[in-house]
């Protein structure tokens, strides 16, 4: 199993690891990694490994398959052997685009209360959807309320509790089809400020809400009779 620094620091940007596995397709596994695996609506992280020859192989995406955490090379890379040395380094600036949209996504939930029907986090745009029943969203309103939440500067943390403590605790998982994955023993999730949302959450954030700059709701669109998509942007006007 791959150690997944990431969830210790998203911060760090830098780590040395040994080739584990190499798949037929030129996949590389570590023994530990910083590269954030595509989940939860989060693309995986790009970046390059360089090895102690020199030889560098960047690294398109990084995914979960069989098990495996795999960095995924580009288009015409070079090849890495099993037991190789390589020193990672992730792309910050991909990554920090993401962990402020990811969070400002948490935000999001904290202010429609609704059921979440899916998502996509992404680095120009990002959205959820909603099982909005009866009620009415306002792009304003939710702009309003998102960037007040923003300004306010709530701490973002991450907290473990078991899977009996999630299962007596079914509220605190807000996507309807999608359930936490359990299994290990554990569960992470993430908790912004005190009372603004705590929800299981496996991918990398921010420290302080105040961190994601100003946001704007672009357009909510009519997926379904009970469905609604909110589409979120930085405000860079």
């Amino acid at each position: 199993m791959t150690a997944l620094l990431f969830r210790d620091d998203a911060y760090q940007t830098e780590f040395d690891a040994t080739v584990t596995a190499v798949n037929e397709r030129g996949g590389i596994v570590l023994d530990q990694t910083l590269f954030y695996y595509t989940s939860g609506g989060q693309p995986g992280d790009k970046g390059t490994l360089t090895a102690e020859d020199g030889t560098i192989v960047e690294i398109g995406t990084t995914i979960k398959a069989d098990g495996d955490i795999v960095h995924v090379p580009g288009e015409d890379q070079p090849t890495l052997a099993p037991g190789s040395k390589v020193h990672g380094t992730i792309d910050w600036d991909f990554r920090h685009q993401l962990m402020r949209m990811h969070t400002c996504m948490h935000l999001v939930c904290s202010i429609v209360p609704c059921g979440v029907t899916g998502g996509q986090v992404g680095i120009d745009k990002s959205r959820l959807d909603f099982d909005v029943g009866e009620h009415t969203l306002d792009k304003e309103e939710i702009t309003e309320k998102l960037n007040a939440l923003i300004r306010e500067n709530h701490p973002v943390t991450a907290q473990w509790i078991t899977d009996e403590e999630l299962n007596a605790s079914p509220d605190l998982v807000r996507t309807m089809s999608v359930q936490p994955p359990r299994g290990s023993g554990k569960v992470r999730l993430l908790k912004i400020g005190e009372g603004v949302d705590l929800q299981p959450c496996g991918g990398t954030h921010v420290k302080n809400t105040g961190e994601i700059g100003p946001v704007r709701v672009s357009k909510i669109e009519n997926k379904g009779k009970r469905n609604r998509r909110v589409n979120i942007v930085f405000d860079t006007d």
